[in-house]
């Protein structure tokens, strides 16, 4: 298995984690030089901070740990392709790589209405562009949703 995969499984697990604490399905991994710098999970519930999802409240508290803006040199490893305002926190922070298991597609059709940006969509328009590698491990990603139900109609990852 190689290091995405392996980092990808991380972030399902995270997800899964977040599940089981309340909070939405949602994990991210940041990884600089093969090795894991800071693990997030989504914690909207336990926080009562609808913006404290999983890609956002890691890349916040590891910029501020670390007293870095740079992420150039770092790979996000997401369980769920990020939402906008993710995504745009992916842009400020000069995100280097991003690599997703479950689409923005894929999650509207199981949370149902959604902002429908796609995280692509957003780094087209913006100066700092990720490269960006989706559906890794889709399947187990997938999976973290079995029999889930969203408490709102404002889903994102």
């Amino acid at each position: 298995m190689d290091k995405d995969r392996i980092f990808m499984q991380k972030a399902i697990d995270l997800a899964l984690q977040a599940r089981a604490e309340g909070n939405e399905p949602f994990g991210a991994i940041l990884v600089k030089d093969g090795e894991i710098v800071m693990m997030g999970e989504n914690k909207i519930n336990s926080f009562c901070d609808p913006t404290h999802h999983a890609e956002i409240g890691l890349i916040r508290s590891f910029c501020s740990e670390n007293n870095i803006f740079d992420l150039g040199e770092y790979t996000l490893y997401t369980s769920c392709e990020p939402c906008v305002m993710c995504s745009g926190a992916m842009v400020w922070s000069n995100l280097g790589r991003l690599v997703y298991s479950v689409t923005h597609d894929q999650l509207a059709a199981i949370a149902g209405d959604n902002i429908m940006i796609s995280c692509e969509e957003v780094f087209m328009k913006s100066p700092q562009k990720p490269m960006v590698a989706g559906k890794l491990l889709n399947e187990k990603g997938l999976a973290v949703f079995d029999g889930y139900r969203f408490h709102s109609e404002a889903n994102q990852s």
